[in-house]
């Protein structure tokens, strides 16, 4: 009898490991549009940092990972819960007017970047700390293709033909490596939630330090359970509707950006020189609402100037979140 009570209890044990695995989600894809049109004062706008379209596949594994990069990057802890990403990202930035056709050396420039990324984002849930690593490998320049995107955008809707790509900033191989941490301070049930954390980029693309904290208010899945089911979750363990807001203002040191500064495409002496600020602060506002396999979420960044004696800027994000 007790042989018989152990076997139907491993198989109970078997049955629900198996049920759990299958109803947390395993993959999620994200749709990533930044913007500076997006503006919920209805202003907007088309220079600056101008866009950002990205298109991400994050998923978890059963097993340790054996793609060499990912035993190189930073894990938090022995009981965590990994998500592994791959993505394509185009990155756009133009100066106020893009109906001219000389070079405005007093304005952001016309610049675009490519590139693919890998990540790793480490939750340790008994602790609530987490690491995010991204490595970054692309184009800046008009391989690129910003002039090709943003006159086929234009031209979609009806809008101004951008005139001043000639005077782009020229081709050059970005590489960058960025982590983040983030560490948990204070929860409130399930309610709210309020994390401090700190991120580092490295490499010819972007140098900086940037400090934050970041505050969750509304109904959610914990935090530090995962990237993938802060998006949507069937899984009975995580919440099947959530609907949150998140604060999070930064405060950055950057040392570089090359999309801000370099040689002219079309000459060996114009160049955008490097009058980076060095100091730069950015407030973000986001929606989330999620239900089931789906969701959606809503940013609306506020930043200083990225360049010395120029203006701030707002730019909008809207994303969709599908995981399976």
């Amino acid at each position: 009898m007790r042989k018989a009570i152990q076997i139907l209890s491993i198989i109970f044990i078997f049955t629900n490991t198996l049920i759990a695995q299958k109803s947390e989600p395993r993959f999620l894809f994200r749709l990533y549009e930044d913007n500076d049109f997006f503006n919920i004062r209805g202003i907007g706008t088309d220079e600056a940092y101008s866009n950002g379209t990205r298109f991400d596949l994050f998923y978890t594994k059963k097993h340790e990972s054996k793609f060499f990069v990912d035993k190189l990057l930073p894990k938090a802890g022995d009981s965590t819960i990994n998500v592994f990403g791959w993505g394509l990202t185009q990155l756009m930035v133009t100066p106020r007017d893009i109906t001219k056709t000389e070079f405005q050396p007093n304005d952001y420039p016309f610049a675009g970047s490519l590139y693919v990324s890998h990540t790793l984002y480490s939750y340790n849930p008994e602790k609530k700390y987490d690491f995010q690593t991204e490595v970054i490998a692309g184009v800046r320049g008009p391989a690129a293709l910003a002039k090709r995107t943003q006159i086929f955008a234009h031209k979609l809707i009806n809008d101004r033909t951008p005139r001043g790509w000639d005077n782009q900033l020229a081709n050059t191989v970005i590489f960058n490596v960025n982590f983040t941490a983030e560490k948990e301070l204070f929860h409130y049930h399930k309610f709210v939630e309020v994390m401090v954390g700190g991120r580092a980029t490295v490499g010819n693309m972007l140098n900086s330090l940037t400090v934050f904290p970041m505050v969750r208010i509304g109904k959610f899945s914990p935090y530090f359970q995962g990237f993938l089911n802060q998006y949507g979750s069937k899984s009975k363990r995580f919440k099947k509707f959530q609907a949150y807001f998140i604060f999070k203002p930064e405060a950055s040191f950057i040392v570089t950006n090359k999309l801000m500064n370099g040689e002219l495409k079309n000459s060996q002496t114009a160049v955008f020189e490097n009058d980076i600020r060095n100091w730069f602060a950015e407030v973000s506002y986001v929606a989330v609402i999620t239900k089931g396999n789906f969701g959606i979420s809503y940013t609306q960044k506020v930043a200083s100037a990225y360049k010395k004696g120029l203006y701030r800027h707002s730019v909008g994000n809207l994303s969709l979140y599908y995981n399976w």
